[in-house]
């Protein structure tokens, strides 16, 4: 009788240490973390027709107010600010107030990485690197680029010009603890096979993809797609912290997590779902970055739309 009482003592008390340990154990941190690409809200930050023009050191408070917790930067909102020290602290600054963490600035209109002229190349590559500084500085972890060459040469040739430039630009990446993510931007770099090839061929640990959902046209005058299903397929195990959940209409009765591009000759149908489903099954955890580009809502309220979206995707997987 005492060994049966002492046995039933025990068992309790490791059942309480059992349950005060699982009540005292952290919150499993999420596979999933959502960033704001600052491209959803190019229109008022470009003043463009019809919308009121916002400075875009208001960007990380915006992200903050609406429960983001990454920001991506667009250069193109910062052209004369990439080497302003005191501009680039008050970047700073903004996001630490507000609570929220700087990630990657995407870079565009600094010239093609994959030039045939050894010289533009070279000077493609210069250019970036007041980026990369700007990125260090911020506390980033990349810089977004594109893999473009002359579209008119082969296919082969232009992948092997794309990866000597990448592979210079992540050489001098590598001095600043960068990495150097490529998007699919349309043209070749829109077909994953031949964008997974200029990875391979430009042999560095600080290359690597941003995937984006829904630049997968690989010609838009003649509406040539890649299948971004299998894109997002092939590009994933390329992906080093950073993907674009791009969003278009929401709301348009294809279903709850389907958005829809319907301007003539783009055309596009995405899952959600189905997308979600290929980056959680590969093994990723890190940030997914909302741009928006939808024609129905507002760029506020598309975001909104476009974070619930990835919620609810995320959570029916499970």
């Amino acid at each position: 009788m005492t060994d049966r009482r002492r046995f039933l003592q025990l068992a309790a008390l490791a059942a309480a240490a059992a349950t005060r340990s699982t009540l005292a154990a952290p919150a499993a941190t999420p596979r999933i973390r959502i960033s704001l690409a600052q491209w959803s809200l190019n229109k008022s930050f470009f003043g463009k027709e019809g919308h009121e023009k916002k400075d875009p050191l208001t960007f990380a408070q915006i992200a903050a107010d609406l429960g983001i917790e990454g920001l991506e930067y667009v250069n193109q909102f910062y052209m004369d600010k990439a080497q302003d020290q005191s501009y680039l602290a008050e970047m700073k600054k903004r996001a630490a107030d507000a609570g929220v963490k700087n990630l990657l600035i995407m870079c565009d209109r600094e010239g093609n990485l994959g030039d045939p002229d050894n010289g533009k190349r070279a000077q493609t590559v210069q250019n970036h690197l007041k980026w990369l500084d700007a990125a260090a500085t911020l506390g980033c972890h990349c810089i977004r680029v594109n893999a473009a060459s002359n579209p008119k040469l082969p296919a082969d040739e232009q992948m092997k010009l794309a990866a000597d430039g990448l592979h210079s630009l992540c050489l001098e990446a590598e001095k600043r603890s960068l990495n150097v993510l490529v998007e699919n931007h349309g043209g070749l770099s829109s077909n994953g096979k031949w964008l997974t090839a200029v990875m391979k061929a430009a042999d560095h640990p600080r290359v690597g993809i941003l995937p984006d959902f829904g630049n997968f046209y690989t010609n838009r005058d003649t509406g040539e797609l890649y299948n971004p299903y299998l894109g997002v397929r092939e590009f994933m195990p390329w992906v080093k912290g950073a993907m674009s959940a791009k969003a278009y209409d929401w709301d348009t009765g294809a279903g709850e997590l389907y958005t829809e591009d319907r301007r003539e000759g783009r055309e596009m149908t995405l899952d959600y779902l189905r997308l979600f489903k290929i980056v959680l099954g590969s093994g990723y955890s890190g940030f997914v970055g909302i741009e928006h580009e939808g024609q129905k809502h507002s760029e506020i309220e598309g975001i909104k739309l476009t974070k619930q979206a990835i919620e609810k995707a995320v959570a029916a997987i499970g």
